[in-house]
């Protein structure tokens, strides 16, 4: 696989000629992007997948919904449905895709919306009889048509984008110029003790005069389904079914995983066919199943309910979380402010 990426190496500069040529056309305005009267907050990464935008997203929901009406907004990536969905009492994981259903499921309070098109999203979003008062846009941080208010950049720890190259040779979507765009970067899945050294060295590789702040992935102390609770140091001691349909499960799975257990893995956002749900109870038999939350809420009306269960994970900030906190409220605040003037 690493030769092979290698031997793309010409189509990653093609790729990076496109992708920066776009930009460069959106930044001239010659390509027109929309912005709005309300605040819209991006969150998104420069590479593929499995930098943690869902507990991140969630992050924002707590920090944001208890004083203003808030809907999110994602393209819906392997939904059966077409065009704008407000997610209703009939929603699930089909029709929204496993994310947005996932923050539906969690926080009835606010709005849960999916559209390819962002800026249709949006239109559609503020002609509803309750208009959210801020939009948080999942994972579109190249999603250039729109321009929000405010981007989060995310780039994982173990696979910083500033040590990336572009697709196919490497995992960057677009050139590691594209971070300029950032109001703030989060460096996720760090260490929960990570040293202040090396906190420092990651600035400096990153480069840029942006704000920077370290998360970590905080696993709860206990796994759920619709009925039942268990501890995870009981699960730990049981023999089990590991499930992981995530891009990067191997923390999910070192944090539960004992010697008698094994393990299944699918690829991200896979969705489960009967045969897989054979499989899956062949495998098992009795025993339980821990899966993540992302992978349950697509497995939850399989026929698995009592023997499945979901692990909660949070993203938490290392340290300077109030700075972190006030630099959104405040964003939100002015946006608000400006609109009132109009």
């Amino acid at each position: 696989m690493i030769l092979l990426r290698k031997l793309l190496f010409p189509f990653a500069i093609l790729y990076g000629f496109i992708t920066s040529l776009r930009n460069y056309l959106y930044d001239k305005r010659i390509l027109k992007s929309y912005s709005f009267d309300i605040p819209v907050i991006a969150v998104g990464n420069l590479s593929v997948g499995g930098t943690g935008k869902t507990p991140h997203i969630e992050y924002l929901i707590r920090l944001l919904s208890p004083k203003y009406k808030v809907a999110t907004l994602s393209r819906g990536y392997k939904r059966k449905s077409d065009g704008f969905v407000l997610a209703d009492e009939n929603a699930n994981a089909e029709i929204l895709g496993d994310e947005p259903f996932q923050y539906f499921r969690k926080f009835p309070n606010i709005q849960v919306a999916v559209d390819v098109d962002r800026k249709n999203g949006i239109e559609q979003l503020l002609n509803q009889k309750q208009k959210p008062e801020i939009i948080l846009l999942d994972d579109a941080y190249q999603h250039r048509k729109v321009k929000a208010g405010f981007y989060i950049l995310l780039t994982s720890y173990g696979d910083l984008f500033s040590d990336d190259f572009m697709l196919p040779t490497g995992n960057l979507r677009e050139s590691r110029s594209g971070a300029k765009r950032a109001n703030v970067i989060i460096i996720t899945k760090c260490p929960s003790n990570i040293s202040k050294q090396e906190q420092q060295n990651i600035k400096q590789k990153i480069g840029l005069e942006v704000p920077l702040f370290f998360s970590t992935v905080s696993y709860d102390d206990k796994v759920y389904n619709d009925s039942e609770t268990l501890t995870v140091a009981e699960v730990k001691s049981t023999s089990k079914i590991l499930l992981g349909g995530i891009a990067k499960p191997k923390p999910f799975f070192d944090y539960l995983q004992s010697d008698t257990d094994e393990i299944i893995t699918f690829p991200d956002h896979h969705h489960f066919s009967e045969s897989d749900i054979t499989a899956i109870k062949n495998k098992a038999q009795e025993k339980i199943i821990i899966t993540t939350e992302k992978d349950f809420v697509r497995l939850e009306a399989k026929n698995l309910k009592k023997q499945l269960f979901y692990l909660p994970i949070k993203s938490e900030l290392i340290e300077n979380q109030d700075a972190f906190d006030q630099t959104l409220l405040n964003y939100v605040g002015t946006c608000r402010a400006d609109r009132q003037l109009y």
